[in-house]
């Protein structure tokens, strides 16, 4: 152990705190501003409430408010909802939903599974995507790393929603080799996965090309070359394991970005998960669902980054000085 190693400790220690006391205040803004956003809504919420249980939008009297307003604490005030408010979702408690009358857990408890799987299918596919892209362009001239970046540029601005529709119509009804409507069969998570690795893919790739055409230049490329390996061997055995690290970050914020965007492709789809939960929720004013898949993929967001964060700097302290 070196001299400075009790200091270096002390230093990733301050800021794994620092990166721990950041997250929570992230956190707490995007609970905050989800429970503001309802009281901002227009109409009054125990009216609502009572009107989406009732399936009939009216007037409601007093008299017919009141056991709603008593059951949801609606005439308390609103720093003490407030406060609340955030003590439930200490504990993991995101209030009863409007419409189906059950715990906002476990009506999203139900459909997260088919939403992670989801987003995990996408990141496979997506470093797939980007691999195979790379290794194919990067480095081979100007005219074809044009091409690579143009390639890269273009498909990571591909909106969801665009890019869905089209692949639905050109493979789902035109040729037909997917099923229209995605279900629980394996076939019918490749269009939506799709969909969300493309996209991922080409922003990956935008952060793994440079790292790679710098690391072909490397004396240990040379090396492998004269002992005889092919070009396709030293790039997937020798290069790329040099390249990858901007990607490997970025798979941190793709699982919460891929949690984000699986709302609009479940919907694209009509496949399960918490996207097709949450458009039902919005169509309902179910605002206890909503902010609760909100405040959820945010805490995904949250909790991945500061894992991604906190690797790095146990993996390299010199990182804390930056």
């Amino acid at each position: 152990m070196t001299p400075t190693s009790p200091s270096r400790t002390r230093g990733v220690a301050r800021q794994i705190l620092k990166q721990v006391g950041n997250s929570l205040i992230v956190l707490w803004g995007a609970a905050t501003v989800a429970f503001f956003a309802q009281l901002l809504l227009p109409g009054d919420r125990a009216t609502v409430i009572l009107n989406i249980r009732a399936g009939q939008p009216q007037q409601r009297t007093a008299d017919e408010l009141a056991p709603i307003v008593d059951e949801f604490g609606l005439d308390r005030p609103v720093l003490v909802q407030y406060v609340d408010y955030l003590r439930g979702l200490v504990v993991g408690d995101f209030g009863t939903s409007y419409q189906q009358f059950r715990p906002v857990t476990e009506v999203i408890g139900e459909q997260l599974g088919a939403t992670v799987i989801l987003s995990l299918v996408a990141i496979a596919i997506a470093w797939v995507l980007m691999v195979v892209w790379i290794t194919l362009t990067a480095g081979r001239g100007p005219r074809v790393g044009a091409v690579g970046t143009g390639v890269d540029v273009v498909a990571a601005g591909l909106p969801h929603y665009w890019l869905g529709i089209i692949l639905l119509l050109v493979f789902a009804l035109g040729l037909r080799w997917f099923p229209v409507i995605g279900g629980s069969e394996p076939i019918g998570i490749v269009l939506p996965a799709l969909t969300l690795a493309i996209p991922l893919a080409g922003f990956m790739s935008q952060a793994t090309r440079t790292e790679f055409e710098r690391a072909l230049d490397q004396p240990f490329v040379v090396t492998a070359r004269m002992r005889g390996l092919s070009d396709l061997r030293v790039r997937l055995t020798h290069v790329l394991r040099h390249a990858v690290l901007p990607a490997v970050t970025l798979s941190g914020w793709a699982l919460g970005a891929t949690l984000s965007g699986a709302v609009v492709v479940e919907s694209i789809f009509s496949r399960p998960g918490i996207g097709s939960v949450l458009v039902k929720a919005v169509d309902a004013h179910d605002l206890p669902v909503v902010v609760g898949i909100v405040t959820l993929v945010a805490v995904f967001y949250v909790l991945v980054n500061l894992l991604v964060d906190i690797a790095y700097l146990i993996l390299d302290p010199r990182l804390k000085t930056s």
